[in-house]
């Protein structure tokens, strides 16, 4: 596989990462149920991603400005951002899991609503959408381990979009260039 095809495929897999992360963040990951007594109404509470763990979504944006920022870093530099990006990925992995447990979405819930400390009956239903979360983390944590190992190689950005002639001379300072201009010159 050539360089440039590996910095192509960094870029799609933690991109398709870091979108699933921060987008599906926002869906419905657990439901609760509390239902006060006979007679009382029931009410249902849907708690997102972002209710129960407010790192994961923040994760996922920061994974997708570290996609940005492979394509426009080279050398070590852009090996250390797919060291931010294994860790982003790791951390998401390890959250999405443990946001929606059992206790954890009790104790969301519970900071939503006092119904639970009333001593009704309460149900947790939890949805799938964390699982595609976590598949993104693992995406973005791929991204990162694959452009530590071979990322120092991959090709920078083209200079061919660089303004001509924005390097100064070796000698050129700011006051020379007021001096050239007091003298009538114009150093453009």
């Amino acid at each position: 596989m050539t360089s440039r095809r590996e910095l192509t495929a960094a870029v799609l897999l933690g991109g398709v990462g870091a979108a699933m992360v921060a987008g599906f963040a926002g869906r419905t990951w657990a439901t609760v149920t509390e239902r006060a007594g006979a007679g009382l109404e029931t009410l249902d509470q849907h708690l997102t991603g972002r209710s129960l763990s407010g790192v994961i979504a923040a994760l996922g944006w920061a994974g997708l400005a570290g996609i940005a920022a492979l394509l426009a870093t080279r050398g070590w530099a852009r090996v250390a951002i797919g060291v931010l990006l294994t860790a982003f990925g790791t951390i998401v992995a390890i959250a999405a899991p443990a946001a929606v447990r059992h206790a954890h979405v009790m104790t969301a819930a519970g900071e939503k609503s006092n119904l639970a400390r009333l001593g009704g009956t309460v149900s947790v239903h939890v949805n799938g959408w964390w699982i595609l979360s976590l598949m993104g983390g693992v995406l973005l944590a791929a991204a990162g381990v694959l452009t530590v190992v071979r990322g120092h190689n991959w090709p920078g950005m083209s200079s061919r979009y660089d303004r001509p002639g924005t390097a100064r001379p070796a000698g050129d300072d700011p006051a020379s260039q007021w001096k050239a201009l007091d003298r009538g010159d114009d150093p453009t």
